[in-house]
């Protein structure tokens, strides 16, 4: 089938070359099964290598968000939920 790259930056095996083995969709998600030499096979996010379209969370080539806006919204609601009586200018 060929190889790819890990491109994601914060996967452990960031930029290691590995023999793809198969693509398949795992719950909604494009995922490809590759072998690693060592540590036997694994599947990913087809985005996390050099397969796929990058994700919105940054790329391999430039800075990567530290957050999403979404997570912090959540974030925002469950400080407010745990202290609902304090305000942020106090």
């Amino acid at each position: 089938m060929g190889s790819a790259t890990i491109t994601h930056p914060f996967h452990p095996l960031h930029g290691r070359y590995l023999e793809a083995l198969k693509t398949r969709r795992v719950s909604g998600i494009e995922t490809l099964m590759l072998r690693h030499p060592e540590l036997a096979t694994f599947a990913v996010p087809r985005e996390w290598t050099d397969w796929g379209e990058p994700s919105p969370g940054g790329t391999p080539d430039g800075p990567a968000l530290l957050a999403e806006f979404d997570a912090l919204l959540q974030l925002a609601e469950l400080v407010e939920a745990l202290a609902p009586n304090r305000r942020v200018d106090e």
